[in-house]
């Protein structure tokens, strides 16, 4: 009897804790679920799921300074662990699709180029998502498979250094830099196929190849590896005249006093650079609750740090580079041609540009 009133215990500790697991156990919410859902309670929804998975991981292109104030700004807010990889557009997208092919699922959301984004859509490898912060961008942000999202623009500019070049020399169209002044003072970014691709077929194709094979073969142009170098070498006088810099590496050198300005050919290049959720992100809430936050407080951040941002309700102030931006004739890098043609225009980049003795 003694042995029984024992066992008989034990069995209604079991069944207590069984059913206090079954009251309090999260049901199992896929990504798919949490993206599309449009309930007023969802960032309340995420924000519990997330605290119960405690950290995310982000792969992204922005710099190690702007990761780190995102990051900071995000964990203060919501209490969530945020870990990054930082590399360039084609190593994420190469990471990736290699995750992808031996069944892992290593990140939550990823940051980067719209052609490299476009491309992990066509592989199948995205989720269709929504936020309620969808209204408050550009509409060249939102794409029409939804599978990702434009956060920042990059727009490509020609940067100078103003001890060097004077304002008033700049010039008007890319046929002013056969004038033998710019000899041996002009550099490019080494991988900017999309921007020289843009303003080729802008030009006309064989006109535009024409029109760079000649600045290099009369004037060259110095190649360059990184955006951010390239900004560097303007400021230090390296490189008198950058044909492709983004806008936000110049600013944030010349905030600091450096002697750099910017401004643009017509037309102004811009490239999307977006966001996206993969099918398995290891942490569904916390990945979504990132996606919204990059669209919300993160965009402010952004702004702070120099970058044109794809929300509206940021505001466009007088005088700032949003606004001159609006004012500009803009050409958009489609990332559907990129893909589809990048073949081509890097083999025509290389033998016109990068690759073209003289």
């Amino acid at each position: 009897m003694k042995l029984s009133y024992r066992f008989l215990l034990y069995l209604l500790a079991v069944l207590c804790i069984a059913v206090t697991g079954a009251t309090y156990a999260q049901p199992v919410e896929s990504v798919a679920t949490l993206a599309l859902y449009n309930g007023p309670d969802r960032e309340q929804r995420l924000l519990q799921g997330a605290r119960r998975e405690g950290t995310l991981t982000l792969y992204s292109t922005l710099t190690v300074g702007d990761i780190a104030d995102l990051t900071a700004a995000f964990e203060k807010k919501y209490g969530i662990k945020l870990k990054s990889w930082r590399a360039g557009s084609e190593n994420i997208l190469q990471r990736i699709v290699t995750e992808a092919r031996a069944g892992r699922n290593d990140f939550d959301v990823v940051e980067t180029n719209s052609p490299e984004l476009e491309s992990l859509h066509r592989e199948q490898l995205l989720q269709k998502a929504y936020s309620p912060y969808f209204a408050d961008l550009l509409p060249q942000a939102l794409q029409p498979h939804g599978e990702w999202v434009g956060v920042r623009l990059n727009m490509f500019v020609q940067a100078y250094n103003t001890k060097l070049v004077k304002k008033q020399d700049f010039p008007k169209s890319y046929q002013d830099l056969l004038d033998p002044k710019w000899k041996g003072r002009l550099g490019i970014e080494i991988d900017d196929v999309d921007w020289f691709g843009t303003i080729v077929k802008e030009m006309g194709e064989a006109k535009g190849l024409k029109l760079f094979h000649d600045i290099v073969t009369t004037n060259g142009i110095s190649v360059r590896k990184g955006h951010t170098q390239l900004a560097g070498m303007v400021s230090s006088g390296e490189v008198p005249f950058a044909l492709t810099v983004y806008n936000h590496n110049a600013d944030k050198l010349k905030a600091k006093g450096a002697p750099v300005d910017w401004d643009v050919i017509p037309p102004a290049v811009v490239r999307v650079n977006g966001e996206a959720l993969p099918k398995k992100p290891p942490h569904p809430h916390a990945a979504v609750l990132f996606y919204d936050f990059m669209l919300s407080d993160g965009q402010a951040i952004l702004a702070k740090n120099e970058y044109l941002v794809t929300s509206r309700k940021a505001g466009v102030k007088a005088g700032s580079v949003l606004e001159k931006l609006q004012q500009m004739k803009l050409k958009l890098v489609d990332p559907a041609t990129v893909l589809d043609e990048g073949d081509k225009w890097e083999k025509l980049y290389k033998q016109t540009v990068t690759q073209q003795t003289h």
